[in-house]
């Protein structure tokens, strides 16, 4: 399981030009389950999500969490996070996960999350054409990457 997160001032998605989802202050979501994924990469990763300390205190350090700042998140799939271009110029995405599967774990992730930040999410569409708008705060973007159960 692959993980984008933007610290975002806010964030929307759309598909075939309607607003699905959107955000004020948070973290964009960019989401990518891999064919091995487990239910518990996913507890792993929300949990990690979650607890992140990437918003900036009083002082200007980054010390809080989604939480501390009762932030939003927007969630979205995006299983070419998978791709694998070391072969060639055209990506391969033998290692994202079976859509059936990946959907599955997409929304467990979603409802994880709902859990630990208090319902304050929002999503796009599991295997929609999606366009996606954000203002980046900072910027500040991490990649977090489940390997072998622990989160890199």
């Amino acid at each position: 399981m692959k993980a984008v997160i933007q610290r975002v001032l806010e964030a929307s998605v759309k598909v075939d030009g309607e607003t699905v989802g959107e955000i004020g202050k948070g973290l964009l979501i960019l989401l990518g389950a891999a064919e091995d994924d487990t239910e518990q990469e996913v507890l792993r990763m929300a949990d990690k999500i979650a607890a992140l300390r990437i918003f900036e205190d009083s002082e200007g350090k980054t010390n809080l969490s989604i939480n501390d700042v009762a932030g939003e998140a927007l969630i979205v799939s995006q299983f070419t996070l998978l791709a694998d271009c070391h072969k060639g110029n055209r990506p391969s995405f033998v290692k994202a996960g079976d859509p059936a599967k990946a959907e599955a774990l997409y929304e467990n992730f979603i409802s994880l999350m709902n859990e630990r930040i208090g319902g304050r999410t929002a999503q796009g569409v599991f295997g929609a054409e999606m366009k996606v708008s954000l203002v980046n705060d900072g910027p500040f973007t991490i990649v977090l990457d489940c390997v072998d159960g622990r989160i890199l």
